[in-house]
């Protein structure tokens, strides 16, 4: 049962400005996982982006927005096919418990000038 969806798109350019001005923006949206993965793909603008699309893609599908949560308590990671998946932590996963979200998928891509990212939030089946 899908519980809420969520989309969300940033232009590329923003990030990047984003990254040179602080330093520690990086350390203070993205998980130690997520910046591993991040430097893999030399820190581009295009996937921190991407992977900011998808922390606020989640937040949508959730239906809460970011309030009482921070931007750790999402983490967007990948399997060992590269695919992105979902994993979340303190507040956004009480949040998902408590509106019955037990899977939330998410799909990230993007172009030249923009990262587009869309999150699904399932239930269990038969849950209304």
């Amino acid at each position: 049962m899908i519980k809420g969806i969520g989309i969300d798109i940033i232009e590329i350019n923003r990030i990047a400005k984003a990254i040179d001005k602080s330093p520690r923006f990086i350390e203070r949206i993205f998980t130690e996982n997520e910046i591993s993965i991040l430097n893999k793909n030399n820190m581009k603008p295009a996937s921190v982006a991407g992977f900011f699309a998808a922390k606020e893609a989640v937040v949508k599908a959730l239906g809460t927005g970011l309030r009482d949560m921070k931007w750790k308590d999402i983490e967007i990671l990948k399997d060992e096919l590269g695919k992105p998946l979902v994993l979340l932590h303190n507040n956004a996963l009480k949040t998902a418990y408590s509106r019955n979200i037990n899977t939330i998928l998410i799909t990230i891509s993007h172009s030249k000038e923009n990262a587009v990212a869309h999150a699904t939030a399932l239930g269990k089946n038969g849950d209304l």
